[in-house]
């Protein structure tokens, strides 16, 4: 059930009545709960098996954490390879399999032919953000940073909120889960603010997302018979497509969140004006990264056990990270870019000649180009095919590659209203006489855009 689908206006108004005529009793939650795994099961109804596992694993095993003389550890590494165990198979079986079967010469059939029920998807979708968001709950609870929940109903509904449940932002319990405890009030400034998210993110999906996909999706559907400008402008062209796709879902997750009452995290902060590697991860797929630097990083040692480890750990990160996102060596590859970047700008930081003083607008253009060169990566469908757009950037062949003019205004038109957003002159935006016509005008171009769109490009993670 996607968020811009007819389907998906129907179900949320069911919601929104249900909800205001159960804001006077306890039950409120358990229709927030129930109509989570109704959108769930719209996928494939089987796989609310797997959440519901999750999601009672868990709790039962911060009650067990909570008891005198428990071993908390031993709890703690139980729900993280419960966790992980789930997600390794369902994510990563076939991929292992096949690359064993590569190596060794064997036959070995692939998961998907032996899952139950004659399900027809191997990978669940969401199955990357529940997970951790269920995880979360039970490390951050063994390091005492949150209380126990005494409500399965109520943790049960953290875990599968409908908005954020398939594609994020990835909550955290001590920011989600007391928002279960009173019914929220909803007040008409949410209702505004929420239905306006809802509309920006509907047009970066429709208007920005679905409009540069037609041209990424002809260029890289055959790299080798495209030129170097084709492919480079492709290149450019996806990095903003995969932006506005994905802060398009957490748009209209946070605005569907705050019309009924809920406020979710930021998880993005136009990361396009970002003046490093690091800056850009402090801004892209923000509740993410802070998932890995607090679960994962930190864990490791951080930066807190000299230079060397310091570069190890973060390698690990990225590593993790580009599994993460797939069961591919591509994204393996584009996490080791990320990661050897932010190493080298890390290793980089004393050196003299890096102290000097460069034009911010230099700087972002240095670290969009070091982003577009990992989003290659993450593009295209194998690493032979990365080196062939890779060697043809980098060729001479760059005859007329057909422009798509209208698609490079629509980016540069979103790219300079970010940049005055990160600037001095920011107030301007908030002016009702620039506000308004900007959303006529996308509430105009999606009254003519007939068009439902695909899904969005984060499902598959």
């Amino acid at each position: 059930m996607l968020f811009h689908t007819w389907t998906f206006f129907c179900f949320f108004a069911v919601v929104l009545i249900g909800l205001m005529l159960l804001r006077k009793t306890p039950f409120w939650v358990h229709w927030i709960l129930g109509s989570s795994y109704f959108f769930y099961g719209w996928w494939n109804y089987y796989y609310l098996a797997l959440i519901i596992y999750s999601t009672s694993l868990d709790f039962f095993i911060v009650r067990q954490m909570e008891r005198p003389g428990a071993r908390k550890k031993l709890w703690l590494w139980i729900s993280i390879l419960n966790n992980l165990s789930l997600l390794g198979f369902f994510k990563y079986a076939d991929f292992f399999i096949s690359n064993i079967n590569g190596l060794t010469g064997l036959n070995l059939s692939p998961a998907s032919e032996i899952m139950p029920f004659g399900l027809e998807y191997l990978l669940p979708v969401g199955i990357s953000f529940y997970t951790f968001q269920s995880m979360s709950y039970t490390i951050d609870y063994y390091r005492g940073k949150i209380k126990r929940e005494t409500s399965f109903i109520r943790f049960a509904a953290f875990v599968s909120f409908f908005p954020q449940l398939v594609a994020g932002p990835i909550e955290r319990a001590k920011n989600l889960l007391p928002q279960f405890h009173k019914f929220p009030k909803i007040k008409r400034q949410d209702i505004a603010a929420g239905s306006s998210l809802f509309i920006v993110g509907l047009f970066k999906k429709l208007a920005l997302a679905n409009y540069a996909a037609l041209y990424v999706d002809r260029v890289y559907e055959d790299p080798s018979s495209a030129n170097g400008a084709s492919l480079t402008l492709a290149t450019f062209a996806f990095a903003w497509q995969i932006y506005f796709d994905f802060s398009a879902y957490t748009d209209m997750a946070r605005g569907v969140a705050r019309i009924m009452g809920f406020k979710l995290s930021l998880n993005f902060k136009n990361p396009y004006t970002s003046a490093s590697l690091s800056e850009f991860w402090s801004r892209w797929h923000i509740s993410l990264s802070t998932w890995f630097r607090d679960y994962v990083y930190f864990p490791l040692g951080g930066n807190k056990k000299g230079t060397k480890r310091t570069y190890i750990n973060l390698l690990s990160v990225f590593i993790i990270s580009g599994l993460w996102h797939g069961a591919a060596w591509t994204f393996l590859a584009w996490g080791l870019v990320h990661g050897a970047g932010l190493t080298a700008e890390k290793a980089l930081t004393n050196v003299k000649f890096t102290k000097i003083r460069l034009p911010r607008w230099v700087k972002i253009t240095v670290t969009f180009l070091l982003v577009c060169a990992g989003w290659i990566f993450f593009r295209s469908r194998s690493i032979d095919e990365a080196l062939i757009v890779y060697r043809k950037i980098f060729s001479l062949e760059w005859n007329d590659p057909q422009f798509p003019l209208f698609l490079l205004l629509m980016i540069g038109s979103v790219w300079i209203y970010q940049l005055i957003f990160e600037s001095k002159m920011k107030k301007i935006l908030t002016e009702n006489w620039i506000r308004v016509p900007l959303l006529i005008g996308m509430i105009i171009y999606l009254f003519f855009c007939s068009s439902e769109g695909d899904q969005f490009i984060y499902f598959q993670f």
